[in-house]
């Protein structure tokens, strides 16, 4: 986003729920108020990359699969609730307004399988088809990469601290199925500011959280890391993205 923003383009940002199920400190969910802390903060993450428009659904969180929140009591459903017609109409309305070249989404798993990671997967492609939006990527990461990197520093853990991989054996996607990425060393700087402005995803009360630690690499090393974005185009596009956006997609 920082990118295409920096160059130019039009980048909006729809987000489906505020996230107010999701793992914080005490101290920063007792008082019933994570919800609306997390959309102060998706305020300050999007203006820290340079997004023109943010949409808020306003749906509420469904939370984990193993820890799904009760129906909520006002308001909209719960994003796995919602009625599915009605979320693509909303979402495709918007694409229809903007004239959006490229819709990017989750992939196939979610990423790591939250339930309404999985539904914005649904959601955004069928969106995109009714819109007529002409490219579909899907954000993810190289699976084999990542649990090879995950082994290679759990076997330098002791057992008692070691990860169990095996719930990230089906999660994202598989490095030969990717078919883009983007060299996002040169907008470091945003995307930390971005990561920071998430404070309450950051710690919890049984310690940081990854996203605490990824906050605090050294610059240099930050750049290295977060250097690349994968995605993948699970369908033919009627206008390919490195003609949209000549120099940014490097196609596989």
């Amino acid at each position: 986003m920082a990118k295409l923003a920096a160059q130019g383009h039009r980048v909006v940002l729809v987000v489906a729920t505020a996230g107010e199920a999701g793992l914080s400190a005490a101290a920063l969910s007792s008082d019933g108020g994570l919800g609306d802390r997390r959309l102060a903060e998706l305020d300050a993450s999007a203006a820290a990359v340079g997004v023109h428009r943010l949409e808020t659904l306003g749906y509420a969180d469904s939370g984990l699969a193993s820890r799904p929140t009760s129906a909520p009591l006002t308001g909209l459903p719960r994003f796995v609730d919602a009625d599915r017609q009605e979320v693509v109409g909303r979402v495709a309305a918007i694409l229809e307004q903007e004239r959006a070249s490229v819709l990017t989404s989750y992939d196939a798993n979610g990423g790591y399988g939250h339930p309404d990671h999985l539904a914005v997967h649904a959601v955004g492609a069928a969106a995109a088809e009714l819109a007529g939006t002409p490219v579909v990527l899907e954000a993810t990461v190289p699976r084999d990469r990542l649990l090879a990197a995950a082994g290679a520093v759990n076997r330098l853990l002791p057992r008692s601290r070691r990860v169990d991989l095996d719930p990230w054996a089906h999660a994202y996607s598989a490095a030969a199925d990717i078919t883009h990425r983007i060299d996002v060393r040169g907008q470091a700087r945003q995307r930390r500011a971005s990561m920071r402005a998430h404070a309450s995803q950051a710690t919890a009360d049984s310690g940081p959280r990854t996203l605490g630690i990824f906050t605090r690499i050294p610059p240099p090393l930050f750049g290295l890391v977060f250097g690349r974005e994968w995605y993948r185009q699970s369908r033919p596009a009627t206008d390919p993205p490195t003609k949209c956006f000549s120099g940014v997609f490097d196609t596989l």
